[in-house]
C-alpha cells in the first residue's frame, strides 16, 4: 500500500517544502545528502518507507543512493544517524513529510514488540492492532512493525514472539495468508451464553482448533469448565483455548484484593515481596486480566483434569504488563495484544537533516554529529 503517489505529494507535504522546491527549480539543482535519525533508542523498520521511496524514485525518473547504518531489525540509539539518503534535492525535498511518517512510527512499534517478546520468550503473541489504528496505511506500518520486532526476539532470545495477526490484509508479514481469531465478545451475546457460542462455532468451522471468550457473563471460572466438559477432544487433545479480555472494572469470578494476593502467595510469592508502583501492583493482584487472574484459571483448569486447554489473555498487554506478567511467570500460552503501538507519539518523530550539498558537509548549528564518519559497506542505489 504505496500512497500517496507522485501526483499527490504536493497536497500531503509540508508546504514550505513545495516552495523550497519551487526556488530549487529556478535557481539550479544540488546533489545532497540527507541524514535521518530519532531522539530515543528503536528498533530499525524501514521496508515501508524505503519501499515508498523507490517507487517515488521510478515515478519521478530519478534514484538515489542508500547508506544504511542498521540493518532491519537492528537496535538504534537515541541520536544515532540510521541511514544517509543522497540524490537530487529537487527530487528528494518533497518527500520528508511522508517518508518520515512512515519510518518514525513503525520503529517504536518494532522496539515495542521486540521487548514484550523478549520478556515473554515462551509466549506466542498475535497482533490485534488493526482497530486501534487510523486507518488501513497505519494498520500496514503496525503489522509490519511488529514482524520485525517479533523477529529481532526470535533471533536474540529464542522467543516464540508473533505467530500471527487478526486481518488478512497484513497476514503475510508473518508469513500467514490469512488472518487468526475465532469470536468476539459480540457472537456471546448473540448466543446467549458461552457454551452455546463455542457450539454454533464448532459446527460452522468442525475439526478446528477453536478459542472462546470467557469473561462476558463475568463467571470466567465456571463458562470456561462448562466449555471443556463440552469439547472434551478439543480439550484433551491441545486445540481449545480460553481467552481473558476481563474490563478493568471488575475482579474475575472468585477473586477480589485479598484472594487475588492469596492466588499470588500461593503460585508467585517473590512477584509482591519486593517494592511495586500503582500500575504494576494493578498487574499483579488488580481487577481485569492480572497474574492472580491468569493463575487463578489455570489452577481451576488443571484442577479439573483441563491441563492442555490454553489460556490467552488479552487488555492492555503492552510492555509495561508483559514485563510484570514475565517476572510473576504467569502462566500465559498466547497474548492477544495491541499494545506494541506507541503510546506516546511524540516519541515517534524521525527527524531529517541535510548534511552534505554537492559533497560539501554543511548542516545547522548543533547537528554536526550528524555527519558522516566512517565508510559503511551497507551503501547501494535506490
Amino acid at each position: 500500500m504505496m500512497h500517496p503517489n507522485d501526483g499527490e505529494i504536493e497536497r500531503y507535504t509540508d508546504h514550505y517544502f513545495n516552495r523550497t522546491k519551487q526556488v530549487i527549480g529556478r535557481f539550479g539543482d544540488s546533489r545532497v545528502t540527507y541524514a535521518i535519525f530519532m531522539r530515543r533508542p528503536v528498533v530499525f523498520a524501514p521496508r515501508l518507507a524505503l519501499e515508498w521511496l523507490e517507487e517515488l524514485g521510478r515515478s519521478r525518473n530519478t534514484s538515489v543512493d542508500l547508506d544504511l547504518r542498521y540493518n532491519e531489525g537492528k537496535w538504534v540509539g537515541a541520536g544515532e544517524p540510521m541511514m544517509y539518503i543522497t540524490g537530487s534535492f529537487f527530487h528528494l525535498v518533497d518527500l520528508e513529510t511522508i517518508f518520515l511518517q512512515k519510518l518514525g512510527p513503525a520503529c517504536v512499534a518494532a522496539y515495542n514488540a521486540w521487548t514484550m517478546c523478549a520478556d515473554m520468550p515462551k509466549t506466542a503473541f498475535l497482533a490485534m492492532d488493526a482497530r486501534h489504528c487510523a486507518g488501513q496505511e497505519m494498520a500496514e506500518m503496525m503489522a509490519y512493525a511488529a514482524s520485525v520486532g517479533s523477529a529481532r526476539a526470535k533471533r536474540k532470545v529464542g522467543a516464540v514472539g508473533f505467530i500471527g495477526n487478526a486481518t488478512h490484509a497484513t497476514a503475510h508479514f508473518f508469513g500467514r495468508d490469512q488472518g487468526l481469531g475465532t469470536m468476539p465478545h459480540a457472537l456471546i451475546g448473540y448466543a446467549g451464553s458461552t457454551a452455546r457460542a463455542a457450539e454454533l462455532y464448532a459446527k460452522t468451522f468442525p475439526g478446528e482448533p477453536m478459542t472462546v471468550l470467557v469473561d462476558y457473563f463475568a463467571k470466567e471460572i465456571s463458562d470456561s469448565l462448562e466449555v471443556c466438559r463440552r469439547f472434551p477432544e478439543l480439550a484433551a487433545k491441545g486445540m481449545l483455548s480460553l481467552r481473558l479480555d476481563t474490563t478493568g472494572g471488575r475482579y474475575i469470578e472468585g477473586l477480589d484484593p485479598a484472594t487475588s494476593y492469596a492466588v499470588l502467595e500461593r503460585f508467585s510469592p517473590e512477584s509482591i515481596r519486593g517494592y511495586r508502583s500503582e500500575e504494576e501492583l494493578r498487574y499483579l493482584v488488580g481487577t481485569g486480566v492480572s497474574a492472580a487472574a491468569i493463575f487463578h484459571l489455570r489452577a481451576a483448569l488443571d484442577g479439573a483434569g483441563f491441563d492442555k486447554v490454553k489460556i490467552v489473555a488479552s487488555s492492555g498487554f503492552g510492555p509495561a504488563k508483559c514485563r510484570v506478567m514475565a517476572e510473576a511467570r504467569a502462566p500465559i500460552d498466547v497474548v492477544g495484544s495491541g499494545s506494541f503501538l506507541p503510546s506516546n507519539w511524540t516519541e515517534t518523530y524521525a527527524t531529517a537533516d541535510i548534511v552534505e550539498y554537492d559533497g560539501e558537509k554543511r548542516v545547522k548549528v548543533g547537528r554536526e554529529f550528524l555527519h558522516r564518519s566512517r565508510p559503511n559497506g551497507d551503501a547501494r542505489a535506490l
